[in-house]
């Protein structure tokens, strides 16, 4: 094509905490408009605002996530970022401007090309502004300012990405780390807690950068790739015909998939920062990073390590790891186990237990059947009380229906192998007495009559018999 698109995201993450960043409103989704929005929130004279603690700690856990204690500042400014919507109670958004908590870092992503590093321009604490309802209402827009004051880290990206493709490579990585690894941020796209502003620019190979236009509030990873590639398209054509790209904030239309101005772009004196009178520097010191440290939870690639440990392929463990919940489930169950089941309890986890959680749209940590309940079942295939076969497709649906524990399970079903070797030799007599073809079949070369054989046994003892001892019983009688 001769053109390179650049790029670079801007992710406003917010941040777990009950409280907002500067009160003691509430935080949670879904309430009734404008009923968690206090005199804090909107700046009523006479009040102070006073920084979330937590919300800091978690910003601190970013910092030292994408590169470590040296990142963060251990001096940060609280600043005033001025300008008028009719979503922003205050005039103002209470913002971090020139001294962020967070400076630096990196996010590497899998490109086609192998593993590439996202340089990290900086992290800052904000609050959000409320929100503006247009579907609702007819000729006029109503204001929910339930979200005005909620907690923000907002994590700035250098435009080190070159498709629309490495873009969503690039979110989703760090919506895994925010969500997965550090656990400061739910992550639900639909409820505005993870989203991304695109910054795209296109030109020559190797030339200087071109006039950016900024896209706002992505909050689907398809609506961010469909977008960057909309607009990288929309620029091309611009410049191809002879005109000039203006430097503007636009929206994306999903339903008619494309990109539409907003606004000409402002420049950071146009919101005329200043640090904010009310708010004191934010002071972090070596000893609060290292308590942050400590109580970082464990890394998913720690847990990695441990699965595989207690004998999971490497592969598989990657699937368990998928997400904090399913870690922690495969390794409380693993946790206890002998070696020498784990890798049929992972089998179970990943491939029955998976589908019935899929079906019913469920996440693991609301499984139906525990892993203690798993490792039960585990120990009854071992011991030879019941086949594997019938473990996953009798035990575990019956487990997941809640028709009670695992032995009072099989006794009802009437599962239990026969492992009565005489009884079992007796059984295999008769199938080799009625069955003569196969018999000859297999002692002339045929492998594909044992398991005939092995079948007709199988159906003689309705599937109960102990499939090692008739396979080795077979073989000895076959042999002799």
């Amino acid at each position: 094509m001769n053109w390179e698109i650049v790029i670079g995201l801007e992710a406003h993450v917010q941040l777990s905490t009950a409280s907002k960043m500067f009160s003691g409103g509430s935080t949670a989704f879904g309430a009734p408009p404008n009923t968690q929005a206090n005199a804090v929130d909107i700046a009523l004279p006479g009040v102070l605002p006073v920084a979330n603690k937590g919300a800091v700690e978690r910003a601190i856990r970013f910092g030292l996530a994408v590169g470590g204690e040296k990142l963060i500042n251990r001096r940060s400014v609280f600043a005033r970022k001025n300008y008028f919507y009719p979503d922003l109670p205050k005039g103002y958004q209470i913002s971090q401007y020139e001294l962020p908590i967070v400076k630096g870092g990196e996010i590497r992503i899998l490109t086609k090309s192998g593993e590439k590093a996202i340089r990290l321009t900086r992290a800052h604490l904000e609050e959000d502004a409320g929100k503006s309802l247009h579907e609702a209402f007819q000729d006029m827009s109503g204001i929910d300012l339930n979200r005005a004051g909620v907690p923000l880290l907002e994590i700035v990206s250098e435009p080190d990405m070159r498709s629309a493709e490495e873009a969503v490579a690039y979110a989703r990585a760090l919506h895994f780390l925010v969500v997965e690894e550090i656990e400061i941020c739910d992550g639900n796209m639909q409820e505005g807690s993870f989203r991304c502003d695109a910054n795209v620019s296109v030109r020559r190979p190797g030339g200087a950068l071109g006039t950016r236009a900024e896209i706002k509030n992505l909050n689907s990873f398809r609506f961010l790739e469909r977008a960057i590639e909309f607009d990288a398209k929309r620029q091309i054509e611009i410049l191809e015909g002879g005109g000039k790209i203006v430097q503007e904030t636009r929206l994306y239309d999903p339903d008619r998939d494309e990109t539409r101005s907003l606004r000409t772009k402002e420049e950071a004196h146009d919101y005329r920062y200043f640090p904010d009178p009310d708010l004191p520097p934010l002071v972090v010191k070596g000893e609060w990073i290292r308590q942050v440290k400590d109580a970082m939870p464990e890394s998913l690639r720690e847990r990695h390590k441990r699965i595989v440990f207690y004998g999971v392929a490497a592969q598989k463990a990657d699937l368990h790891i998928a997400s904090r919940t399913s870690s922690t489930f495969a390794l409380s169950t693993f946790a206890g186990a002998p070696k020498e089941e784990v890798p049929t309890l992972s089998n179970w986890i990943l491939g029955p237990l998976s589908a019935k959680l899929n079906e019913e749209n469920l996440d693991i940590r609301d499984s139906k059947v525990s892993p203690d309940q798993l490792k039960e079942l585990s120990k009854r295939v071992a011991d030879g009380t019941i086949s594997a076969t019938a473990a996953t497709s009798v035990v575990l649906p019956a487990l997941w229906e809640k028709e009670g524990p695992v032995d009072e399970i099989i006794e009802r079903r009437g599962l239990k192998q026969i492992s009565d070797a005489g009884a079992i030799e007796k059984i295999v007599d008769r199938v080799l007495a009625s069955n003569a073809k196969q018999v000859e079949d297999y002692r002339a070369g045929k492998e594909k009559a044992f398991n005939s054989l092995v079948g007709q046994v199988m159906k003689e003892t309705q599937g109960k018999a102990n499939p090692a001892q008739v396979n080795e019983i077979l073989k000895r009688k076959l042999t002799d």
